[in-house]
Protein backbone atom coordinates (compact mmCIF):
# COMPACT_ATOMS: atom_id res chain seq x y z
CA UNK A 1 0.00 0.00 0.00
CA UNK A 2 1.56 3.30 -1.12
CA UNK A 3 2.63 5.56 1.83
CA UNK A 4 5.12 8.13 -0.63
CA UNK A 5 3.62 9.06 -3.66
CA UNK A 6 7.49 10.42 -4.03
CA UNK A 7 10.42 9.31 -2.31
CA UNK A 8 13.09 12.24 -1.47
CA UNK A 9 16.50 12.78 -0.05
CA UNK A 10 17.60 15.84 1.18
CA UNK A 11 18.41 18.03 3.88
CA UNK A 12 20.72 16.80 7.53
CA UNK A 13 21.22 14.20 9.32
CA UNK A 14 18.88 14.62 11.90
CA UNK A 15 15.04 12.64 12.40
CA UNK A 16 13.25 11.61 9.49
CA UNK A 17 10.57 13.54 8.10
CA UNK A 18 7.74 13.26 5.42
CA UNK A 19 5.66 15.71 4.02
CA UNK A 20 1.73 15.72 2.91
CA UNK A 21 1.73 15.61 -0.99
CA UNK A 22 -0.28 19.44 -0.39
CA UNK A 23 3.14 20.84 0.53
CA UNK A 24 5.48 22.52 -1.60
CA UNK A 25 8.80 20.46 -2.45
CA UNK A 26 11.19 22.49 -4.57
CA UNK A 27 11.55 20.90 -8.13
CA UNK A 28 8.98 17.86 -7.27
CA UNK A 29 5.32 18.18 -8.46
CA UNK A 30 2.42 18.79 -6.04
CA UNK A 31 -0.46 16.42 -6.92
CA UNK A 32 -2.76 16.16 -4.42
CA UNK A 33 -3.52 12.83 -4.99
CA UNK A 34 -4.84 13.39 -7.71
CA UNK A 35 -4.96 12.15 -11.55
CA UNK A 36 -6.05 15.70 -12.38
CA UNK A 37 -3.04 16.93 -10.92
CA UNK A 38 -0.81 14.34 -13.10
CA UNK A 39 1.15 17.04 -15.47
CA UNK A 40 1.35 19.58 -12.67
CA UNK A 41 4.31 21.67 -12.97
CA UNK A 42 7.35 21.09 -10.28
CA UNK A 43 7.27 23.33 -7.55
CA UNK A 44 10.10 26.11 -7.86
CA UNK A 45 10.09 27.19 -3.99
CA UNK A 46 10.18 24.97 -0.84
CA UNK A 47 7.07 25.55 1.54
CA UNK A 48 7.99 27.54 4.63
CA UNK A 49 7.68 24.54 6.85
CA UNK A 50 9.86 22.83 4.45
CA UNK A 51 12.49 25.51 4.74
CA UNK A 52 11.88 25.22 8.32
CA UNK A 53 12.14 21.03 8.81
CA UNK A 54 15.67 21.80 5.90
CA UNK A 55 17.09 24.78 8.72
CA UNK A 56 16.72 22.02 11.57
CA UNK A 57 18.81 19.01 10.27
CA UNK A 58 15.74 17.12 9.29
CA UNK A 59 16.03 14.28 6.67
CA UNK A 60 12.96 14.98 4.08
CA UNK A 61 12.37 11.25 2.60
CA UNK A 62 9.14 11.53 0.84
CA UNK A 63 5.95 13.39 0.15
CA UNK A 64 2.87 11.02 1.49
CA UNK A 65 -0.20 10.12 0.17
CA UNK A 66 -3.69 11.45 0.95
CA UNK A 67 -7.58 11.57 0.16
CA UNK A 68 -7.81 12.75 -3.58
CA UNK A 69 -7.80 16.58 -3.10
CA UNK A 70 -7.24 16.10 0.48
CA UNK A 71 -11.35 16.34 0.42
CA UNK A 72 -12.34 13.05 2.48
CA UNK A 73 -12.48 11.47 5.76
CA UNK A 74 -11.17 7.91 4.80
CA UNK A 75 -8.02 8.07 3.09
CA UNK A 76 -8.82 5.65 0.31
CA UNK A 77 -7.43 6.53 -3.04
CA UNK A 78 -8.19 4.71 -6.40
CA UNK A 79 -5.53 6.25 -8.44
CA UNK A 80 -2.80 6.47 -5.76
CA UNK A 81 -3.78 3.52 -3.46
CA UNK A 82 -4.48 3.70 0.00
CA UNK A 83 -2.24 3.41 2.29
CA UNK A 84 -2.17 0.77 5.22
CA UNK A 85 -3.00 1.42 8.96
CA UNK A 86 -0.30 -0.34 10.12
CA UNK A 87 -1.58 -1.00 13.68
CA UNK A 88 -4.92 -1.42 12.93
CA UNK A 89 -4.54 -2.77 9.55
CA UNK A 90 -8.15 -3.84 9.46
CA UNK A 91 -9.28 -0.01 9.45
CA UNK A 92 -9.67 3.00 6.96
CA UNK A 93 -6.18 4.68 8.03
CA UNK A 94 -8.31 8.15 7.95
CA UNK A 95 -7.97 11.41 5.91
CA UNK A 96 -7.15 13.42 4.56
CA UNK A 97 -3.69 13.23 5.50
CA UNK A 98 -3.70 9.06 5.58
CA UNK A 99 -0.02 8.99 4.52
CA UNK A 100 1.45 11.24 6.84
CA UNK A 101 0.03 9.77 9.90
CA UNK A 102 0.43 5.87 8.55
CA UNK A 103 3.94 6.57 7.79
CA UNK A 104 4.40 7.22 11.12
CA UNK A 105 2.60 4.77 12.64
CA UNK A 106 4.94 2.26 10.56
CA UNK A 107 7.85 3.83 11.55
CA UNK A 108 8.86 4.65 8.48
CA UNK A 109 9.49 8.45 9.46
CA UNK A 110 9.69 10.47 12.74
CA UNK A 111 7.68 13.15 11.88
CA UNK A 112 5.51 13.98 9.53
CA UNK A 113 3.47 16.84 8.63
CA UNK A 114 -0.81 16.99 7.03
CA UNK A 115 -2.74 19.72 6.94
CA UNK A 116 -6.45 19.63 8.99
CA UNK A 117 -9.14 21.75 7.59
CA UNK A 118 -11.76 20.05 9.08
CA UNK A 119 -10.18 17.40 11.15
CA UNK A 120 -7.39 15.95 8.48
CA UNK A 121 -4.22 15.73 11.08
CA UNK A 122 -6.26 14.07 13.91
CA UNK A 123 -9.03 12.31 11.83
CA UNK A 124 -6.18 10.01 10.73
CA UNK A 125 -3.89 10.05 13.86
CA UNK A 126 -6.68 8.99 15.85
CA UNK A 127 -7.24 5.82 13.09
CA UNK A 128 -3.57 5.24 13.03
CA UNK A 129 -3.32 5.34 16.93
CA UNK A 130 -0.40 8.28 16.50
CA UNK A 131 -0.18 11.58 17.83
CA UNK A 132 -1.50 14.66 15.57
CA UNK A 133 -1.79 18.09 16.43
CA UNK A 134 -4.03 21.11 14.68
CA UNK A 135 -2.26 24.48 15.83
CA UNK A 136 -4.07 27.30 15.98
CA UNK A 137 -4.96 28.75 12.85
CA UNK A 138 -2.76 30.95 11.54
CA UNK A 139 0.24 29.94 13.62
CA UNK A 140 1.90 27.98 10.85
CA UNK A 141 2.87 29.13 7.85
CA UNK A 142 0.68 28.03 4.84
CA UNK A 143 2.94 29.48 2.48
CA UNK A 144 3.12 26.98 -0.61
CA UNK A 145 0.55 24.81 0.90
CA UNK A 146 -2.36 23.60 -0.96
CA UNK A 147 -5.19 24.96 -1.24
CA UNK A 148 -3.68 28.45 -1.40
CA UNK A 149 -6.25 30.19 0.14
CA UNK A 150 -8.39 28.93 3.53
CA UNK A 151 -9.95 30.15 6.42
CA UNK A 152 -9.86 27.20 8.14
CA UNK A 153 -6.73 24.45 7.05
CA UNK A 154 -3.84 24.56 9.06
CA UNK A 155 -0.32 22.68 8.79
CA UNK A 156 1.00 20.42 11.57
CA UNK A 157 2.88 17.32 12.90
CA UNK A 158 2.25 13.69 13.50
CA UNK A 159 4.48 12.02 15.97
CA UNK A 160 4.46 8.59 17.71
CA UNK A 161 5.26 10.47 20.94
CA UNK A 162 5.21 14.23 22.54
CA UNK A 163 8.89 14.63 22.18
CA UNK A 164 9.10 14.01 18.64
CA UNK A 165 5.73 16.15 17.81
CA UNK A 166 6.90 19.05 20.16
CA UNK A 167 10.41 19.00 18.20
CA UNK A 168 8.68 19.11 14.77
CA UNK A 169 6.19 21.81 15.77
CA UNK A 170 9.80 24.21 17.00
CA UNK A 171 11.04 23.45 13.16
CA UNK A 172 7.90 24.86 11.33
CA UNK A 173 6.69 27.56 14.26
CA UNK A 174 10.32 29.29 15.48
CA UNK A 175 8.47 31.29 18.18
CA UNK A 176 7.47 28.20 19.57
CA UNK A 177 8.56 27.68 23.24
CA UNK A 178 8.88 25.89 26.12
CA UNK A 179 6.18 23.69 27.46
CA UNK A 180 4.86 25.53 30.72
CA UNK A 181 4.00 24.05 33.80
CA UNK A 182 0.60 22.74 34.93
CA UNK A 183 -0.17 24.74 37.82
CA UNK A 184 -4.28 25.36 38.26
CA UNK A 185 -4.94 23.83 35.31
CA UNK A 186 -8.40 22.31 34.42
CA UNK A 187 -9.97 20.58 31.78
CA UNK A 188 -13.39 20.85 31.05
CA UNK A 189 -14.92 17.70 29.71
CA UNK A 190 -17.26 18.06 26.97
CA UNK A 191 -20.62 16.25 26.71
CA UNK A 192 -20.88 15.17 23.16
CA UNK A 193 -22.33 11.71 21.16
CA UNK A 194 -19.68 8.95 21.67
CA UNK A 195 -20.12 5.20 22.11
CA UNK A 196 -19.92 3.92 25.84
CA UNK A 197 -16.59 2.06 24.94
CA UNK A 198 -14.80 5.66 24.14
CA UNK A 199 -16.59 7.76 26.34
CA UNK A 200 -15.30 5.56 29.43
CA UNK A 201 -11.70 5.50 27.82
CA UNK A 202 -11.71 8.85 27.45
CA UNK A 203 -13.35 9.66 31.35
CA UNK A 204 -10.42 6.86 32.53
CA UNK A 205 -7.35 8.93 31.17
CA UNK A 206 -8.64 12.46 32.06
CA UNK A 207 -9.38 10.83 35.94
CA UNK A 208 -5.45 8.87 35.77
CA UNK A 209 -4.02 12.95 34.96
CA UNK A 210 -5.00 14.07 38.53
CA UNK A 211 -6.18 17.48 36.83
CA UNK A 212 -9.17 18.69 38.66
CA UNK A 213 -12.04 18.13 36.10
CA UNK A 214 -15.22 19.72 35.61
CA UNK A 215 -17.79 18.96 32.57
CA UNK A 216 -19.50 21.54 29.87
CA UNK A 217 -21.72 21.95 27.13
CA UNK A 218 -21.15 23.54 24.29
CA UNK A 219 -24.41 25.26 22.82
CA UNK A 220 -23.41 25.82 19.32
CA UNK A 221 -21.10 22.83 18.82
CA UNK A 222 -23.24 21.07 16.11
CA UNK A 223 -24.27 24.11 14.54
CA UNK A 224 -20.61 24.74 14.49
CA UNK A 225 -20.07 21.53 12.65
CA UNK A 226 -22.29 22.28 10.01
CA UNK A 227 -21.27 25.49 9.48
CA UNK A 228 -17.89 23.76 9.25
CA UNK A 229 -18.97 21.98 6.60
CA UNK A 230 -20.24 24.56 4.42
CA UNK A 231 -17.23 26.91 4.77
CA UNK A 232 -15.34 23.76 3.65
CA UNK A 233 -17.49 23.02 0.60
CA UNK A 234 -17.34 26.98 -0.57
CA UNK A 235 -13.78 27.21 -0.20
CA UNK A 236 -12.57 23.88 -2.07
CA UNK A 237 -14.82 24.27 -4.79
CA UNK A 238 -13.30 27.48 -5.38
CA UNK A 239 -10.02 25.72 -5.43
CA UNK A 240 -10.88 22.69 -7.29
CA UNK A 241 -13.30 23.81 -9.51
CA UNK A 242 -11.30 23.67 -12.64
CA UNK A 243 -10.14 20.41 -12.23
CA UNK A 244 -13.87 18.84 -12.23
CA UNK A 245 -13.42 20.06 -15.82
CA UNK A 246 -10.99 17.95 -16.53
CA UNK A 247 -12.69 14.82 -16.05
CA UNK A 248 -10.19 13.26 -13.98
CA UNK A 249 -11.18 13.68 -10.43
CA UNK A 250 -11.89 10.59 -8.55
CA UNK A 251 -15.95 9.51 -8.32
CA UNK A 252 -16.25 9.84 -4.62
CA UNK A 253 -14.29 13.54 -4.43
CA UNK A 254 -16.50 14.36 -8.06
CA UNK A 255 -19.38 13.75 -6.33
CA UNK A 256 -18.34 15.97 -3.62
CA UNK A 257 -17.46 18.81 -5.06
CA UNK A 258 -20.29 18.99 -7.65
CA UNK A 259 -22.57 19.01 -4.08
CA UNK A 260 -20.17 21.90 -2.97
CA UNK A 261 -21.17 24.10 -5.75
CA UNK A 262 -24.67 24.79 -4.39
CA UNK A 263 -23.78 26.44 -1.35
CA UNK A 264 -24.38 30.22 -1.96
CA UNK A 265 -23.23 33.73 -0.56
CA UNK A 266 -26.44 33.29 1.81
CA UNK A 267 -25.50 29.98 3.26
CA UNK A 268 -22.27 31.57 3.82
CA UNK A 269 -23.13 34.46 5.54
CA UNK A 270 -25.41 32.47 7.88
CA UNK A 271 -22.43 29.96 8.91
CA UNK A 272 -20.15 33.02 9.40
CA UNK A 273 -22.45 33.96 11.54
CA UNK A 274 -22.12 30.46 13.65
CA UNK A 275 -18.59 30.81 13.36
CA UNK A 276 -18.88 33.91 15.50
CA UNK A 277 -21.21 32.76 17.95
CA UNK A 278 -19.23 29.70 18.45
CA UNK A 279 -16.06 30.77 18.62
CA UNK A 280 -17.24 33.02 21.47
CA UNK A 281 -18.64 30.36 23.15
CA UNK A 282 -15.80 28.33 22.97
CA UNK A 283 -13.42 31.60 24.58
CA UNK A 284 -15.50 31.71 27.38
CA UNK A 285 -15.39 28.05 28.39
CA UNK A 286 -11.76 28.25 28.39
CA UNK A 287 -11.75 31.33 30.92
CA UNK A 288 -12.87 28.77 33.31
CA UNK A 289 -11.12 25.56 32.19
CA UNK A 290 -7.91 26.39 29.90
CA UNK A 291 -8.16 22.53 28.57
CA UNK A 292 -11.35 21.29 26.68
CA UNK A 293 -11.59 17.59 26.33
CA UNK A 294 -13.63 14.88 24.30
CA UNK A 295 -12.87 12.31 21.81
CA UNK A 296 -11.62 12.79 19.04
CA UNK A 297 -13.60 10.00 17.37
CA UNK A 298 -17.28 9.40 18.16
CA UNK A 299 -16.93 5.33 17.70
CA UNK A 300 -14.37 3.24 16.02
CA UNK A 301 -13.10 3.84 12.64
CA UNK A 302 -15.14 1.84 9.67
CA UNK A 303 -13.76 -0.97 8.04
CA UNK A 304 -11.84 -0.91 4.74
CA UNK A 305 -14.86 -3.37 3.66
CA UNK A 306 -17.42 -0.55 4.30
CA UNK A 307 -15.45 2.69 3.50
CA UNK A 308 -16.15 2.98 0.03
CA UNK A 309 -18.76 5.82 -0.31
CA UNK A 310 -17.08 8.67 1.25
CA UNK A 311 -20.15 10.95 1.41
CA UNK A 312 -22.01 8.56 3.88
CA UNK A 313 -18.99 8.76 6.50
CA UNK A 314 -18.55 12.48 7.11
CA UNK A 315 -19.73 11.77 10.92
CA UNK A 316 -16.07 10.40 11.58
CA UNK A 317 -15.44 14.92 11.71
CA UNK A 318 -18.68 15.51 13.90
CA UNK A 319 -16.00 15.63 17.06
CA UNK A 320 -13.23 17.43 15.47
CA UNK A 321 -14.47 20.27 13.12
CA UNK A 322 -15.99 22.50 15.21
CA UNK A 323 -12.52 23.48 16.06
CA UNK A 324 -11.88 24.20 12.52
CA UNK A 325 -14.25 26.89 12.40
CA UNK A 326 -13.30 28.49 15.35
CA UNK A 327 -9.51 28.22 14.93
CA UNK A 328 -8.49 26.80 18.45
CA UNK A 329 -5.53 24.28 18.43
CA UNK A 330 -6.75 20.85 18.84
CA UNK A 331 -4.90 17.43 19.38
CA UNK A 332 -4.95 13.85 19.19
CA UNK A 333 -3.81 11.61 21.84
CA UNK A 334 -3.76 7.99 21.28
CA UNK A 335 -4.76 6.50 24.39
CA UNK A 336 -4.60 2.33 25.64
CA UNK A 337 -6.55 0.08 22.97
CA UNK A 338 -9.33 -1.52 24.72
CA UNK A 339 -10.85 -3.25 21.78
CA UNK A 340 -9.56 -3.80 18.42
CA UNK A 341 -9.58 -0.70 17.34
CA UNK A 342 -8.46 2.42 18.20
CA UNK A 343 -9.16 5.33 20.91
CA UNK A 344 -8.39 8.86 20.69
CA UNK A 345 -8.65 11.57 22.58
CA UNK A 346 -8.52 15.49 21.80
CA UNK A 347 -7.76 18.35 23.73
CA UNK A 348 -8.53 21.79 22.96
CA UNK A 349 -7.28 25.32 24.32
CA UNK A 350 -7.08 28.88 23.87
CA UNK A 351 -6.02 30.07 20.44
CA UNK A 352 -2.15 30.72 20.83
CA UNK A 353 -2.16 28.20 23.78
CA UNK A 354 -0.38 25.84 21.53
CA UNK A 355 2.05 24.80 24.41
CA UNK A 356 -0.14 24.44 27.19
CA UNK A 357 -2.15 22.14 25.12
CA UNK A 358 1.37 19.81 24.36
CA UNK A 359 2.04 20.55 28.03
CA UNK A 360 -0.95 18.85 29.34
CA UNK A 361 -0.65 15.94 26.32
CA UNK A 362 2.80 15.10 27.46
CA UNK A 363 1.46 14.71 30.78
CA UNK A 364 -1.62 12.56 29.97
CA UNK A 365 0.69 10.43 27.49
CA UNK A 366 3.22 9.65 30.28
CA UNK A 367 0.59 7.88 32.37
Amino acid sequence: MTLFVQTLDMGGAGPSVAVKDTIDVAGFQTRAGSRALEEAAPAGMHATVVDGLLAKGYHLVGKTNLHELAFGTTGINLWTGTPLNHLYPAYVPGGSSSGSAAAVASGKVDLALGTDTGGSIRVPAACCGVFGLKPTFGRVSRQGVMPAASSLDCVGPFAANMAALVDGMRAIEPGFGDLPELDGVRIGVLDVPASDVIRQAVDDALAASGLPLGRLHLEQFTAAYDAGMVIINVETWAACRDLVKTGLVGQDVMQRLLAASRWTADDVARAEEVRRAFTAEVDAALQKFPILALPTLPDAPPLIENAADTTKLLSMTSLVRPFNLSGHPAIAIPLKPRTDYPISLQLVAAKGADELLCAVATHISRL
